[in-house]
């Protein structure tokens, strides 16, 4: 079994890095205000501003690719650090849904519970976020990076969306990051079952 510490410790956890420190990045973490799926602050007071140093080394080179393509835009980070607490209070709200798939089951973990993965987006040089197509979690099938090719058949998506998604994971991939089937916004830094395995999980 992998270690664990808590939220409050992370402090004083040389493992991990407080997301200011990474510069050319905004912030705006959804899950520590009501503008998510929930409704509501999942993450006062805990300190969710964090990133494990690989990942946030991983971030600044995402940066640094989109600054020398695209002067002027900037990665917003939605979510990075999500305690094992919070991802508990998640799996338990969607319960009854049919939405459980977008959720890591809390035994196994999400990689956000050790600061490896991050939700964002774009801004542009305006400091307005880049029209992706939907919203941060949005949980329905025009979020889902694997249904792109019919969506922008049908017209659900325009290619300015498609675009603007393909411009993120580029960023991302350059630097490692490893999407996912389902949200446009999610990246894992590297493998998750190796950060399942021998990373340390955030209570």
């Amino acid at each position: 079994m992998h270690p664990a510490i808590s939220c409050e410790a992370i402090a004083s956890d040389g493992a991990f890095r407080p997301l200011a420190s990474v510069a050319g990045i905004a912030i705006d973490l959804r899950y520590a205000t009501p503008d998510n799926f929930v409704g509501r602050d999942l993450y006062t007071p805990l300190d969710c501003a964090w990133l494990h140093q690989e990942a946030a080394a991983a971030l600044e080179l995402a940066v640094d690719w989109l600054a020398s393509r695209w002067p002027g835009y900037r990665l917003l980070v939605l979510d990075a650090l999500r305690p094992q607490r919070v991802q508990e209070q998640l799996w338990l709200a969607l319960q009854g849904t049919d939405l459980l798939g977008y959720i890591a089951e809390p035994g196994r973990g999400s990689i956000h519970s050790f600061g490896m993965a991050v939700d964002l987006t774009i801004l542009d040089d305006a400091g307005c976020e880049l029209d992706m197509g939907t919203a941060f979690d949005d949980l329905s099938e025009r979020s889902h990076p694997v249904l792109e090719p019919e969506l922008l058949a049908s017209g659900a998506l325009t290619a300015t969306q498609t675009g603007n998604r393909q411009l993120l994971r580029d960023a991302m991939a350059h630097a490692g990051w490893v999407g996912i089937n389902t949200e446009w916004w999610h990246f894992d830094c590297g493998d998750r079952e190796r950060v399942r395995a021998s990373y340390t999980r955030v209570l």
